[in-house]
C-alpha cells in the first residue's frame, strides 16, 4: 500500500496560491490574498455559509474522505 506524502506548510501555500492562481487568475488572486491581510475575516460565518444545509454526518463522512493521516 503505497502512503499519500504529508505536505508541510509551504507545500500547502504554494498548492493554494496555485490554486487560487487557477480558479481566478493571477490578478485577481492577488487581490484576494490582500484582503484576507487587510480586513479581519468572520471565520464563523464562512463555517456556517460552508456548511449550511450539511448534516454532521455529511460533514464528517467527506472529512474522513479527505484524511490522510
Amino acid at each position: 500500500m503505497e502512503k499519500t506524502k504529508i505536505m508541510d506548510d509551504t507545500e500547502i501555500r504554494i498548492s493554494g496560491i496555485e490554486a487560487l492562481s487557477k480558479a481566478l487568475g493571477p490578478a485577481t488572486a492577488l487581490r484576494f490574498l490582500t484582503l484576507l491581510h487587510r480586513e479581519p475575516t468572520d471565520y464563523v460565518e464562512i463555517s456556517r455559509r460552508l456548511y449550511e444545509g450539511q448534516t454532521i454526518d455529511e460533514i464528517f463522512d467527506r472529512a474522513k474522505k479527505q484524511w490522510r493521516g
